[in-house]
């Protein structure tokens, strides 16, 4: 199953082109999967800290496939911990992947794909990000019921990152771009 995105998805836009490019997960007979867009009226690069429910973060070794980092989360969420495998990491085409192998929440076999992308809104440098995932619906549960509460989590996060990365912007009072 394929969710909608934030409503600013248009019919074969360059969203479209993104998402079957670098958004593609083996989605099983007992998974859910979405995509979610987000326009963002910052440039990059974007903020590296933004998502509200981390509580704290531990990282041990090198940066590189195959880390795993333990995240804290924030009380309010039906989790506490999180334990998580960095898949791919591309600076040049600025792709960020993970996959969730512990913690004591229900998102199994949880894997997510964000890549950012530059582009102009409003005349000015803004970027693109798209975040898709892919889980398992645990028992008790609907596939619809489990894309819902993954999106809301996904949307939280990027409205954040949007807060983060435009008020930096304006404090950096980047200038509109000249259109030949």
């Amino acid at each position: 199953m394929v969710g909608p995105m934030s409503g600013d998805r248009r019919a074969g836009g360059p969203e479209e082109v993104f998402i079957r490019r670098h958004h593609k997960h083996d989605v099983g007979e007992h998974q859910c999967s979405s995509s979610l867009v987000k326009h963002i009226k910052a440039p990059l690069p974007l903020p590296q800290r933004y998502k509200p429910f981390v509580s704290r973060c531990i990282v041990q070794g090198d940066l590189q496939i195959g880390t795993v980092r333990e995240v804290n989360v924030k009380s309010g969420l039906p989790a506490t911990t999180s334990k998580e495998r960095l898949e791919l990491l591309d600076d040049e085409e600025h792709i960020f992947s993970i996959r969730i192998v512990g913690g004591d929440h229900r998102l199994k076999n949880y894997s997510s794909i964000i890549t950012v992308h530059p582009e102009i809104i409003d005349g000015r440098p803004g970027t693109m990000v798209i975040e898709s995932f892919v889980v398992d619906v645990p028992e008790g549960n609907t596939k619809d019921e489990t894309c819902y509460f993954v999106e809301a989590l996904i949307k939280c996060n990027l409205k954040s990152l949007a807060d983060v990365s435009e008020h930096l912007a304006v404090q950096d009072r980047t200038e509109p771009i000249d259109r030949v």
